[in-house]
């Protein structure tokens, strides 16, 4: 194959691999021949990983860029750098075979796989969370599956039982590339539910934010409207975060915090809330701590309350690289977050909902990137 045409060899790789995961018949898929090329890069995805994530945060990717259409030498990167001669051909070479530079006539530029590298946000967000908090711990991922246990936590010095109760712990690096990954994909949604949350028909006068994080939701909640007061729910360490905000925010005065261990079945809810709103929340917990959270969630609820869950679901995904994403996402939660949780399909969470005596009554599906808004009443 000639050199040009080499760029786009991950991408076809990958997608020749997403063709044979959907052939029911491994002889009327890809060719054998495709298939081994595609398992090698398998085996070398971690060092295909960190060749982007190493070009990128360089420079070398953003320098080629730069250059637009004429593109760049060896040469030329090896002067605008404090990298070796050697490190720079190692790098370039290695993201040419990997579909993120093309050379022509000797000269670089980006593929559209690079400037996604380089450019776009979701990109760069899910790389960040990748390296700095799963990275070394997909290491345990095996020990992780057979003993039910977030082992990959322990790389980071503590005994925690979950991230949760460890991220004010976590080092700051590893603490914003979550903070990041959590919020990149809930915040297009919020702006998306909060206008049709308060057109209700009652507008909410008290909500209840179980799993408010660091408070953001609270937060936006609190500025859409005046007369309206929240109190978030969650573990201790994740309220040390939100106090600091809600002060920044100035709402603290119609937002209030709540500790509570949800794994701890004495822990009850709060009751004379009209709305109680669950967001990236209940993907945290196995099914029976499912049941348990939205069981204590009931026992609080009246014929006029609104229970909401806002999840990324992956049976309701429109494009596959976000089903592909929820699934390996599964795995953070085994190795890195609790050891027994991940991304569930709409089907199983609405079967939860029922199961704990709840009626679904709406779901709407696209929000955000990639949401799903459930609301849920007696």
């Amino acid at each position: 194959m000639p050199v040009q045409e080499q760029a786009l060899r991950g991408a076809l790789w990958f997608q020749g691999g997403r063709r044979a995961m959907n052939r029911s018949d491994r002889s009327s898929g890809i060719s054998m021949a495709a298939a081994k090329e595609y398992a090698q890069f398998l085996c070398f995805a971690p060092a295909v990983f960190q060749t982007a994530r190493v070009a990128r945060e360089s420079g070398l990717l953003q320098r080629i860029e730069n250059a637009g259409p004429t593109g760049c030498t060896l040469d030329d990167l090896s002067v605008t750098t404090v990298m070796s001669p050697y490190a720079v051909r190692l790098l370039i070479e290695a993201a040419e075979v990997s579909g993120f530079v093309e050379n022509r006539d000797g000269r670089y530029r980006l593929t559209k796989i690079g400037y996604c590298i380089v450019k776009d946000p979701m990109t760069k967000i899910n790389m960040d969370f990748m390296h700095d908090v799963c990275y070394q711990g997909m290491f345990h991922l095996d020990e992780a599956l057979y003993t039910g246990t977030p082992v990959g936590l322990a790389g980071f010095g503590g005994r925690w039982k979950t991230i949760y109760e460890a991220l004010k712990s976590l080092p700051e690096k590893v603490r914003k590339s979550w903070f990041a990954f959590d919020h990149f994909y809930s915040d297009r949604a919020f702006s998306e539910v909060l206008p049709k949350l308060f057109a209700g028909k009652p507008k909410p006068q008290k909500i209840l934010d179980v799993g408010g994080n660091t408070g953001k939701w609270a937060i936006m909640c609190a500025a859409y409207d005046s007369e309206v007061t929240i109190t978030i729910l969650d573990h201790q360490g994740q309220l040390d975060v939100a106090y600091s905000s809600l002060r920044s925010a100035g709402y603290a005065d119609r937002i209030s915090c709540r500790a509570c261990d949800f794994l701890d079945p004495g822990c009850s809810f709060p009751k004379g809330y009209d709305v109680i709103w669950m967001s990236q929340f209940l993907d945290c917990f196995d099914p029976e701590g499912i049941d348990a959270v939205l069981k204590r969630a009931r026992e609080v609820m009246d014929a006029s309350s609104k229970l909401y869950i806002l999840e990324t679901f992956i049976d309701r995904q429109k494009f596959f690289a976000s089903t592909f994403s929820l699934v390996h996402t599964s795995l953070y939660f085994a190795v890195m977050a609790n050891g027994n949780s991940r991304m569930y399909t709409a089907e199983e969470m609405i079967g939860f909902a029922e199961k704990a005596d709840l009626r679904v009554v709406e779901e709407v599906d696209v929000v955000g990137f990639a949401h799903t808004l459930l609301t849920c009443t007696l």
